[in-house]
């Protein structure tokens, strides 16, 4: 953690913490490097609601997070080490998109509604980390196409705006590609919903 950042929760331990808590989910090998330290702790403090540490990061708390980073970084892992650290308010389900559109090949147009009003038969909204976003296809329910996870997310949004809902996605992808596989208005919505959190491009397959 960068030295100027003041908080009152002790970073490290929080770490040694996770990553305990990683091998007893992922096995012995789990290790939080070193230089992905930056980007665990702006997540723990998101995660945390550190308001202070989250204004020194220049994170909104209102907004949800978006990860980025090559393949095998390890962003699914870490996002589902976050849950462990969620108050429960503020709990959320981590959902591949792939699963999401399988799930919309069998059920069709409600599984929009799922996804983005909430449960099938339920009005409560629900927090989701979108897994993966990109990896999904266009898919075909009945020879119409539709590009599930664009039209999950612009719900999303309306609901970000009338109810304060929150979104977390992971993706490979940059922006510039999210713009290409879901067009302008996902990209613009995307950006008043999440904090940006990105790895380095160059950061290795750790799979």
């Amino acid at each position: 953690m960068n030295e100027n950042i003041k908080s009152h929760y002790s970073y490290p331990e929080v770490i040694n913490w996770l990553e305990q808590k990683g091998i007893e989910i992922y096995g012995n090998h789990f290790k939080i490097l070193e230089t992905d330290h930056p980007i665990v702790c702006k997540l723990i403090a998101y995660f945390l609601k550190d308001e202070q540490t989250c204004f020194q990061y220049n994170i909104n708390l209102n907004k949800g997070i978006l990860l980025t980073g090559p393949i095998g970084c390890g962003k699914t892992s870490l996002m589902n080490l976050m849950k462990y650290l969620t108050p429960t308010e503020h709990k959320f389900s981590v959902k591949p998109c792939r699963d999401i559109s399988f799930e919309f090949i069998q059920d069709g147009y409600q599984i929009i509604h799922k996804y983005s009003i909430g449960k099938l038969y339920q009005s409560e909204p629900r927090t989701y980390c979108f897994d993966d976003l990109g990896t999904e296809n266009n898919l075909k329910y009945f020879g119409n196409e539709c590009n599930v996870m664009a039209e999950i997310l612009l719900s999303r949004y309306d609901l970000f705006i009338s109810k304060k809902l929150q979104t977390h996605i992971t993706t490979n992808l940059s922006a510039t590609e999210i713009e290409k596989h879901y067009g302008n208005r996902v990209r613009s919505r995307l950006r008043e919903m999440v904090n940006l959190i990105a790895y380095d491009k160059t950061t290795p397959d750790k799979r």
